[in-house]
């Protein structure tokens, strides 16, 4: 017989592998994210969170909370919905992070500053995983998160 993982696991382990992808992006090939990556990742963490919690749930709470983590994913959905928006140019950036400034004109406290962990890019310019495929990272991610919500949403009124 085959190990079965519960679905509310596999649920939390799917929706942590995208930030854990793209941390992972970061190290190997050497992703510099923006500011929206950034915030793309929390709701990720917030369904995983919720998933873990719908698996020691009862069967009736279970479902509504697993539908809280398809939600949930669907937030990093909306996130990426405004950065392929901004990658595309069809608006600006509603995030003051997402202009990486210059150092120019600025004092050495200025810059020490700027050394804190934040965006180091900024958010029209888009990032490729795979270099000989014209998606980027924004999408990607907006393709997952739209799969994985709908996965998780159906996955949680199935009866088990």
């Amino acid at each position: 017989m085959p190990f079965a993982v519960p679905f509310p696991l596999a649920a939390a382990l799917l929706a942590a592998a995208a930030p854990l992808l793209a941390m992972g992006s970061e190290r190997w090939p050497g992703l510099a994210p923006c500011a929206l990556c950034l915030w793309q990742r929390w709701p990720y963490w917030i369904a995983a969170a919720i998933a873990l919690v719908a698996l020691a749930a009862p069967r009736r709470a279970q479902r509504w909370l697993l539908r809280g983590a398809a939600i949930a994913v669907l937030g990093s959905a909306a996130v990426a919905v405004v950065h392929v928006g901004v990658e595309f140019g069809w608006w600006p950036s509603p995030l003051p992070a997402c202009l990486v400034r210059a150092g120019g004109g600025a004092s050495v406290d200025d810059l020490l500053r700027g050394l804190a962990p934040a965006a180091a890019k900024p958010c029209d310019e888009p990032a490729y995983l795979i270099p000989f495929l014209p998606v980027s990272m924004a999408q990607m991610n907006l393709l997952y998160a739209l799969g994985l919500a709908a996965f998780v949403w159906r996955g949680a009124g199935r009866r088990r």
